[in-house]
C-alpha cells in the first residue's frame, strides 16, 4: 500500500511539473506603471483568464512603454506578432478601421452615466466588428472612463481665448476636425513628445484625462486645466485575433469573459479616480482648474461635424444608437 501511495505521489508530482509545458504564454503591453487604471484593467483580465483556463493561459505584461506606444501595440497585434493583448485608444486603430475612432469622438457622450450605459448595452459592437474585419484584432472589453480636458500653459475659459490655440490631438482625422470646428489649431504629435512640445513652445496645449496628466507630469508644462469635458474615454482591451484563433475553444471563452471583466474594472477604477486625481493635483498646487464658460457653444459647433463624420463612415446607425441610449 505504501509503495502504491508513493508511486501515485510521484506521478502526481510529475504531472504538476509537466503542466507549464502545456501553458500558452501571452505577451501584453501598456504605456503605464502598475498604478494606472489601464494596467489594473489588464491585470484583472489576466487574473480572470488564468483562473478560468486552469492555468493553461499565462501572461507576460510589459509596462512603461517598454514595447513602444499604443499605435505600435495595435500594429503588432494586427500582424499577429510580438504582442497579444493591450489597451489601445480607438484613434490609434484608424490606419486599419476608419470606423473605430468614432468611439473616441469628442462630445460623443452626454455624461458619465450615458457613457456607462453605452458600454453595458454593447452599443459599440458594430465598431468592434469592423475592427475585427479590417485589422484582425478583437476588442474584448472596454476600459476608460476618464474625462478629458485641455492642458494649457495659460488660463483658457472662453471661446475667444480658445480661438487659434495650438493644441496637440491624437492621430485620427476626426480629432483634428472637431478641434478645428471649435476654432482651436490642432496638430498631431506623438504622445511621448507632448511634454517637450509644450515646454519648447511648439504647442501651447494638449488634452487628456487626469490619469494621463498625472502619469506624464503634464502639469509641469501645462498647469492650467480648462474644464471643457469634451470627451469621456473609451479604451478597448485589444487582443490579436491570430493568437485567439490558436487557442482552444475553452481558452477563447476565457479570454472573452476575462476581457469584459478587465474592462469593467478599468472603467470603475478610472471613472472613480478621475475627479479625485484632478482635485488631488490641484490641492497639491501642481495645477489649477478653470471652468470653461461656453461649453454649450462647443457642443453646438461640434454637432454637425460629428454627424457628417458618422455619415462618411457609414456609421450613422451607430451614432444614432449611442445617442438613443437613455
Amino acid at each position: 500500500m505504501k509503495s502504491t501511495r508513493t508511486l501515485a505521489a510521484t506521478f502526481g508530482l510529475l504531472a504538476c511539473t509537466a503542466m507549464p509545458s502545456f501553458a500558452t504564454e501571452l505577451v501584453g503591453a501598456v504605456q503605464f506603471d502598475e498604478n494606472h487604471a489601464f494596467t489594473k484593467a489588464l491585470r484583472e483580465f489576466e487574473r480572470v483568464a488564468s483562473e478560468c483556463s486552469g492555468g493553461s493561459l499565462t501572461f507576460d505584461l510589459h509596462l512603461n512603454s517598454e514595447l513602444g506606444l499604443e499605435k505600435d501595440y495595435f500594429e503588432n497585434m494586427a500582424q499577429g506578432i510580438a504582442i497579444d493583448y493591450g489597451v489601445v485608444s480607438p484613434s490609434h486603430m484608424s490606419t486599419f478601421s476608419q470606423k473605430a475612432p468614432l468611439m473616441d469622438m469628442p462630445f460623443l457622450f452626454r455624461d458619465i452615466d450615458h457613457w456607462n450605459k453605452v458600454m453595458e448595452q454593447d452599443a459599440l459592437a458594430p465598431l468592434a466588428q469592423d475592427v475585427l474585419e479590417q485589422a484582425n484584432v478583437r476588442l474584448i472589453g472596454y476600459a476608460g472612463g476618464g474625462t478629458r480636458n485641455l492642458i494649457v500653459n495659460k488660463p483658457i475659459t472662453t471661446m475667444q481665448e480658445l480661438k487659434d490655440l495650438p493644441i496637440r490631438v491624437m492621430g485620427a482625422p476626426i480629432q483634428t476636425r472637431i478641434f478645428e470646428a471649435i476654432q482651436a489649431a490642432p496638430s498631431v504629435i506623438a504622445y511621448d513628445e507632448v511634454y517637450n512640445a509644450i515646454q519648447t513652445g511648439v504647442i501651447d496645449a494638449a488634452e487628456n484625462e487626469a490619469a494621463g496628466i498625472e502619469q506624464m507630469k503634464f502639469y509641469e508644462v501645462g498647469p492650467d486645466i480648462a474644464l471643457t469635458r469634451h470627451a469621456i474615454t473609451v479604451r478597448p482591451i485589444a487582443f490579436a485575433n491570430a493568437t485567439f484563433e490558436r487557442l482552444t475553444p475553452a481558452e477563447q471563452e476565457c479570454v472573452l469573459t476575462a476581457g469584459k471583466a478587465g474592462g469593467k474594472l478599468g472603467r470603475d477604477v478610472e471613472s472613480g479616480q478621475d475627479s479625485e486625481k484632478l482635485k488631488a493635483m490641484e490641492d497639491a498646487g501642481l495645477l489649477k482648474t478653470h471652468e470653461f464658460t461656453e461649453r454649450g457653444k462647443l457642443l453646438e459647433l461640434a454637432g454637425p461635424v460629428k454627424r457628417a463624420y458618422a455619415e462618411e463612415l457609414g456609421a450613422t446607425d451607430v451614432l444614432d444608437s449611442i445617442e438613443a441610449v437613455k
